[in-house]
């Protein structure tokens, strides 16, 4: 039997993309992965730049950050679509779904301030538009309208 030989160790850092220490390729790790996300780290950091102007350098945990807001907010106004669309008894979610979440919620309406096409508006009847039913339902008549004398 030959002697097993240990790969040998080096010192310091390894160089990126350089093979590790035992030969084999480390597996790559997307930086929403790192961060435990959804949305892409890489091209929020990728837009970040390009909308700055002189050049000014954005750090990578700017990106990492935006990247969990924005994946935040998204869960939550799905969430809140969804739970409309479940009580309109629809599998799918609209823009009158998502319309009547952002409205709904006075966070979300506050931030939010655009037109969703397709929106609709809030169902609203103004108070003074309700008319109040000024004859009690007798007991003897259980509920039945009164005749109106024409």
């Amino acid at each position: 039997m030959a002697p097993e030989s240990k790969p040998k160790a080096t010192g310091g850092k390894a160089k990126a993309g350089a093979p590790a220490a035992d030969g084999e390729k480390k597996a790559l790790q997307t930086r929403s992965a790192k961060a435990g996300l959804q949305f892409p780290v890489g091209r929020i950091h990728r837009y970040l730049k390009n909308r700055t102007s002189n050049n000014v350098r954005i750090g990578a945990k700017a990106a990492v950050y935006t990247s969990a807001i924005l994946e935040y907010l998204t869960a939550e106004v799905l969430e809140l679509a969804g739970n409309a669309s479940k009580d309109l008894r629809v599998k799918r979610i609209t823009p009158r779904h998502l319309q009547l979440a952002i409205r709904g919620d006075e966070e979300l309406d506050s931030l939010v301030r655009a037109t969703i096409a397709g929106g609709g508006v809030l169902p609203h009847i103004h108070k003074n538009l309700i008319v109040k039913n000024a004859a009690v339902p007798n007991k003897k008549t259980k509920g039945a309208p009164t005749p109106q004398a024409a």
